[in-house]
């Protein structure tokens, strides 16, 4: 068990989420922010990542990066 003192204003939050029925209570308000804020971490993760990949494709396609087939990389760097 978590025992967590949020202090006034986050207090106030939760009981006007309760209030609103969007929760049942106190510990469901928070279970749904944590999960809410897991989302938003991993949404943000796949930004990221989407913007990697679009800068390394521009590279590839400006010819700033070159390619080569896996099977030519693998015999090159002798990996099985």
């Amino acid at each position: 068990m978590v025992n967590v003192n949020l202090g006034a204003p986050y207090e106030a939050i939760i009981k006007k989420i309760i209030e609103k029925e969007y929760a049942g209570n106190q510990t469901e308000v928070i279970r749904q922010a944590l999960l809410a804020y897991e989302r938003q971490l991993e949404e943000e993760e796949v930004r990221l990542l989407n913007k990697a990949i679009e800068s390394e494709m521009q590279k590839i396609d400006s010819g700033e990066m070159k390619t080569m087939p896996w099977e030519k990389f693998k015999n090159k760097h002798k990996l099985k």
